[in-house]
């Protein structure tokens, strides 16, 4: 990513699910953009030393509590006098098929997921609004457009991320406010846990014939949040090497 260059100097950035995977690789793009960047997760002690590696404020909440939510955005707030982008990006899974998934594991999902997203949307809209500007980039899947064997939870949560991406673009343009989602096809923690054999698998399907580094959405991203994609609002981006062709 260091030959794209992208000027975020003064712009405040809160990074949900941000201790690894794509949410940190986010935050190490925007720190070396110039942003001011605040990377939530509920693990304290990998959040604090993703944080320290690469510049970044740590701010520990759980997406699926809304009281923890309007705190790290009154931190924010209060911190760096703004808040400028919102990106949704935390997320677990709790994999089962259908007929043995659990109210908790279903509930969980949704609540990290679509629910951290809704919690952190309602809570920065208030301060896009008093700016006349904002942007939200969500973070949704493949698996919600397509759906995937043992994730009925996963799949619902990343489908109600793109309704809830549309729904809010069209509530929020008038405000100067844009709402944009990547569906990232990224080596991550959850990537990884697949067995070797279906992994290479599915690696073979992808037409780039790979899995991107969760640098590689970094770029998307910060298209979706800068003042050139100012009338972009609503779309899903696949930055997936053409998997959902």
């Amino acid at each position: 990513m260091a030959n794209v260059n992208f000027d975020y100097n003064g712009s405040s950035i809160i990074i949900t699910g941000g201790a690894r995977g794509i949410g940190l690789e986010l935050g190490r793009a925007f720190v070396g953009w110039g942003g001011d960047v605040f990377l939530v997760d509920r693990d304290r002690e990998e959040v604090e030393a993703a944080a320290t590696a690469i510049g970044a404020v740590p701010l520990v909440a759980d997406v699926s509590d809304s009281a923890e939510v309007d705190r790290v955005v009154a931190t924010v707030v209060e911190v760096s006098g703004r808040v400028d982008l919102l990106v949704n990006n935390a997320g677990i899974l709790r994999d089962g098929v259908v007929w043995k998934m659990t109210d908790d594991d279903w509930e969980a999902v949704m609540s990290t997921h679509a629910g951290g997203a809704f919690r952190f949307t309602r809570a920065v809209v208030p301060h896009f609004r008093a700016q006349s500007r904002g942007r939200i980039v969500n973070v949704t899947s493949y698996s919600g457009i397509r759906g995937n064997t043992g994730q009925a939870n996963y799949a619902t949560a990343k489908a109600g991320i793109i309704g809830l991406t549309k729904t809010t673009a069209k509530e929020l343009a008038r405000f100067g406010i844009t709402v944009n989602a990547i569906s990232p096809n990224a080596s991550t923690r959850m990537v990884e846990s697949i067995p070797a054999d279906k992994l290479a698998e599915l690696a073979a399907s992808v037409p780039m014939g790979r899995f991107a580094e969760p640098a590689e959405m970094a770029p998307a991203v910060a298209f979706l949040a800068s003042d050139e994609a100012a009338y972009i609002t609503g779309v899903v981006l696949p930055v997936d090497g053409g998997i959902s062709i």
